[in-house]
């Protein structure tokens, strides 16, 4: 089966060194898995049998729901697997978790975050709505409701995380969880060792960006 590594646009605009660092892991510890950089709202133009190694809960649903001959898994079932990613140890911190929507259905991405997490010795605190119970974040609402209940929106989800620190496994819940005042943890950074960036936070801005880049990808 042919595997090729699908970054994601969001991932791309917050920290592409992070997607080089993610593709040389893979191709040490798997083959040679080529990156895919067109984006998951394109036709991909993937010979049919291919698997798509995602990062984005988005791209995981797009792949695996609108293109033909497509399958998907995500890069947090490959390392929840993996004998060798050198995962940093965060001594019993207590995070609670925000399951991305696309994902909700997706229970093999919900048990290999949570495995990674446990790997790097943090204390899982999960709120009331978890796993296939998840509330989106509130980006989801972005384009539907006026902004300021948007935010409300991206509040309401946060206020519900018993913990301060976050894990997300989307760029879009990062931008949720701060609006909504907690400290967002992306899954990536966390296995790399890296604090997590807010970058641009006002849905506004953040989703113009995203747009540009997906038509120029």
């Amino acid at each position: 089966m042919k595997q090729v590594y699908a970054p994601g646009c969001a991932l791309l605009i917050y920290k592409p060194e992070l997607a080089k660092k993610t593709l040389e892991f893979l191709n040490n510890d798997l083959d040679n898995i080529p990156i895919h950089l067109t984006c998951c709202r394109h036709e991909p133009n993937l010979q049919n049998g291919t698997q798509v190694i995602n990062t984005c809960a988005g791209c995981d649903r797009r792949y695996r729901e609108l293109y033909e001959g497509i399958s998907t898994i995500s890069l947090w079932e490959i390392l929840a697997e993996s004998k060798t990613f050198p995962f940093p140890d965060y001594k019993g911190m207590e995070m609670s978790i925000h399951d991305a929507c696309p994902t909700r259905t997706e229970e093999r991405v919900h048990l290999a975050i949570r495995k990674l997490l446990e790997k790097m010795k943090i204390k899982i605190i999960e709120p009331k709505n978890t796993r296939t119970k998840a509330v989106c974040c509130g980006d989801s609402f972005y384009g539907v409701l006026p902004i300021e209940r948007v935010k409300e929106q991206m509040k309401r989800r946060a206020k519900e995380m018993p913990c301060d620190n976050v894990v997300v496994y989307c760029v879009s819940c990062i931008k949720a969880m701060h609006i909504g005042g907690k400290k967002p943890r992306y899954i990536i950074d966390l296995l790399f060792g890296e604090t997590t960036g807010i970058g641009i936070s006002e849905p506004d801005a953040w989703h113009n960006e995203l747009q540009k880049f997906i038509d120029e990808h």
